[in-house]
């Protein structure tokens, strides 16, 4: 079944090129050691050929022809002829009809060799229906079976075959010669046909040959995969070096993105330094401006506040008119914060949550203490919210301000994630917040001041912060404290 992960890995440029280059060894080298193997059979079939020519040769030279047949010595010089069942066997056929068998074998009975009957035509087939006749073969072959059809090409050519001698393959090599009689007339005058055809067989056992051809194939496919495993090391080697800079281009980006670096420092090769370095110039760039921006909202928040706070001195400055510009100041405040949000450029932002929680569950304590608040922390040490640490400690001071308010003696705060996503949850053993309420909270249009048990302005700004990251705020019921428990899930 194609799973995700393996969806994933093939698009890694890395497992793609690691696929490729072992797909390329495991096709190649079969068709190389198919070919190798397939050039050394015709090799030594070459070579076995060319033997076997040279034993046509000898048993030529020796080979004398007159009207009563053919001539042979007792013995040959290549003594493997003698030697019965040696494996090497010489026939010599001819369509001639024996008048009498050669002097060196008296008690040789002749035979002869049928050859098929066919409709198809061939040079090196002898006319059809002619009959091969068995004028002399070497003593090797006493014992032995000749097939039925013999080979017999035209005069002057050779043909390399396979026929099998007592079930067993050999090869066979067969050459057609034709010797010149002295022409005899006969008694009505007409000279008789002075030509004697033959076609020597030389006969081999082909063990050797297949022993040979068995040895170059067990050699051969025994290297071969010594040599495939040295190129598959040696090509993951390769590859593994040639992509190193790969790997070290995203552990940085990895070591930005969760904040433990704000720039490139490593050299590259040509081809990716380019890259870095308008990566570099990109983070200096948004770093400068966010900073230029953070500083422009916080000269216009004090610049807005000194003047509202001269209004707010006012003696006579009516409840009404004082509650108003105490609403705008809070709104000022609510709106900067919203504003200063570097949810938009928080992917290459990082920062252990645990930095930000331990130092808010260490301080709360010390204003919650009539009555005494205590707030349990189960936070994972590496978790890592991906943005702003000014924005982290809004969302998790706002929530852990407001569950302090709600809850009775008792706070969790619980920080978990996975490889998707960040799952922090603030849950109290207070009273709750009702279902109606926890459908409207989230409403546009609702003011932020209207919140109850304590969850007004702050968790506002949680909302628009949580939204501004693109993640999840949902408000439910704690199952370990019985209280309201806030769940936020930031996806990575």
């Amino acid at each position: 079944m194609f799973s995700v992960s393996r969806l994933a890995t093939m698009h890694s440029l890395k497992a793609r090129l690691i696929v490729s280059a072992l797909l390329l060894i495991l096709i190649l080298m079969p068709l190389i050691g198919f070919g190798l193997n397939d050039a050394f059979k015709q090799q030594v079939k070459s070579a076995s050929l060319n033997e076997l020519k040279a034993y046509v040769y000898a048993v030529l030279a020796v080979t004398e022809v007159n009207r009563d047949g053919i001539i042979m010595p007792e013995v040959l010089l290549e003594n493997q002829f003698n030697v019965i069942q040696s494996g090497l066997y010489a026939v010599i056929t001819t369509s001639k009809s024996p008048d009498k068998t050669a002097k060196n074998n008296e008690n040789f009975d002749a035979k002869f060799v049928e050859k098929p009957k066919s409709t198809a035509t061939s040079s090196h087939l002898p006319p059809l229906n002619q009959v091969q006749h068995i004028a002399w073969q070497s003593n090797s072959l006493l014992g032995i079976e000749l097939p039925k059809t013999l080979p017999t090409p035209v005069k002057g050519m050779g043909q390399l075959s396979e026929v099998k001698l007592n079930g067993q393959p050999h090869l066979i090599y067969s050459f057609s010669v034709s010797f010149e009689l002295p022409a005899l007339n006969s008694k009505d005058g007409q000279q008789s046909d002075n030509r004697f055809p033959i076609t020597i067989h030389i006969i081999k056992d082909q063990t050797e040959f297949q022993q040979q051809v068995s040895q170059f194939t067990q050699q051969l496919w025994r290297w071969l995969m010594i040599l495939l495993g040295l190129l598959v090391v040696i090509q993951i080697a390769w590859l593994w070096w040639t992509l190193k800079p790969l790997s070290s281009l995203e552990t940085e980006l990895s070591a930005i993105e969760n904040g433990k670096a704000n720039q490139l420092t490593r050299q590259y090769p040509t081809e990716l330094q380019a890259v870095a370095q308008q990566l570099n110039t990109l983070l200096n760039t948004e770093q400068n401006q966010r900073k230029r921006y953070r500083n422009a909202l916080a000269d216009l928040a004090h610049s807005l506040k000194t003047p509202l706070a001269v209004i707010q001195s006012q003696v006579d400055l009516s409840a009404e008119s004082f509650e108003q510009v105490s609403h705008i100041n809070r709104i000022i405040g609510h709106q900067l914060k919203r504003a200063q949000s570097a949810a938009g450029s928080a992917w290459h932002l990082g920062v252990p949550v645990v930095e930000v929680s331990d130092k808010l569950v260490r301080n709360l304590p010390k204003i919650y203490n009539q009555p005494l608040i205590v707030i349990e922390e189960s936070v994972k040490r590496d978790a890592i919210f991906k943005g702003d640490q000014a924005d982290l400690s809004e969302i998790l001071g706002n929530l852990l301000d407001n569950a302090c308010k709600a809850a009775k003696g008792k706070v969790l705060l619980s920080v978990t994630h996975n490889a998707e996503s960040l799952i922090i949850q603030v849950e109290d053993d207070g009273n709750g917040i009702d279902e109606s309420l926890q459908t409207q909270i989230f409403e546009r249009g609702i003011r932020a001041d209207s919140y109850k048990l304590g969850h007004g302005i702050g968790l506002a700004i949680v909302r628009d912060l949580v939204d501004s990251y693109h993640g999840q705020l949902s408000i439910g019921r704690s199952e370990l404290l019985g209280g309201a428990c806030f769940t936020l899930i930031f996806k990575y």
